[in-house]
């Protein structure tokens, strides 16, 4: 890995704008209109090259006034820290949490810190579904095992997992299991 005092400044500009992760570790750039550094990989908005301080360390960073991006956290030390994964992971645990309740976009992502856009990109990309598809997999999931598991009829399950109508709770089972809530309970009941 090439070192901050190894790399020009041009080469070190190149890096930030292209948010290149293979200079990660390497060196930190800082902006100075907002006071945040960041690591050459993040993928904040493009900073203007007269704005720009660059670090060999991430103290360095802190020593000079500046204070962490909170989307790719320059400040852990991890070199192969993902700031996506982890937001994609909180993400996954508020859901388990609040399943059953009504969870916007919008009030997942501002949980998690992040744009709700950004975080329905980020959250496909790790895990190949939207967040909303992910809330459906995890309802219909529980909704299977009630309807095995229990004598709780099909609004009382729809209710019970979150869902608002019952018309809405049998589309998404019939989506994720090819079958209503009844032909699986008939089928799968123990």
């Amino acid at each position: 890995m090439e070192t901050r005092k190894n790399l020009t400044a041009e080469k070190m500009w190149e890096a930030t704008i292209n948010c290149d992760a293979n200079y990660d570790g390497s060196f930190f750039y800082a902006v100075k209109t907002t006071g945040i550094f960041c690591r050459p990989s993040c993928k904040s908005k493009s900073p203007k090259s007269e704005n720009i301080v660059f670090f060999e360390n991430a103290n360095d960073a802190l020593s000079g006034g500046f204070r962490p991006c909170k989307r790719c956290r320059p400040n852990l030390q991890s070199e192969d820290y993902d700031s996506q994964k982890e937001i994609v992971e909180k993400a996954v645990n508020i859901i388990h949490q609040y399943y059953d309740e009504k969870i916007q976009l919008k009030d997942l992502a501002y949980k998690v810190g992040v744009s709700p856009f950004y975080l329905n990109r980020i959250f496909r990309t790790k895990t190949g579904i939207t967040p909303h598809m992910y809330i459906e997999k995890i309802r219909i999931h529980k909704s299977m095992t009630l309807l095995s598991t229990t004598s709780l009829t099909s609004t009382e399950i729809a209710y019970k997992i979150g869902y608002d109508s019952l018309s809405s709770f049998y589309k998404a089972f019939k989506r994720v299991t090819n079958s209503s809530p009844k032909e699986y309970r008939l089928h799968y009941r123990k």
